[in-house]
């Protein structure tokens, strides 16, 4: 067995983030991270990764590609085995997720 499948919760996360941090909304030109649309990150034993996220709205134009591309890139991560995404609409995404910076940025303020 590889060292990369033994990493731990606190060892693959900041990778995990990283990673999503390299996709971007087509929308809004943000992260998904920072963007607020993670909702959860699970890491299981074996590497297993479990992520719920939402979109900024349900007629995302990204709907369909959203959840394929990030398993993809999280999937990338050394000590990561599989990657299941869900969306979800609960919470509803509003920007108030977005940094106060992120915000003044983009003219939200």
């Amino acid at each position: 067995m590889n060292a990369a499948a033994n990493l731990s919760y606190w060892d693959l996360k900041p990778r995990i983030i990283e990673a999503l941090r390299t996709i971007t909304d087509p929308e809004i030109p943000v992260n998904i991270h920072d963007l607020g649309l993670v909702y959860a990150l699970e890491i299981y034993d074996a590497g297993r990764v479990r992520i719920l996220m939402t979109l900024t709205t349900p007629g995302c134009p990204a709907a369909q590609e959203f959840p394929v591309q990030v398993a993809q890139v999280v999937k990338q991560v050394p000590g990561v085995s599989d990657c299941e995404v869900e969306i979800v609409w609960e919470p509803p995404w509003t920007r108030e997720r977005l940094s106060t910076e992120d915000q003044l940025r983009l003219g939200l303020l």
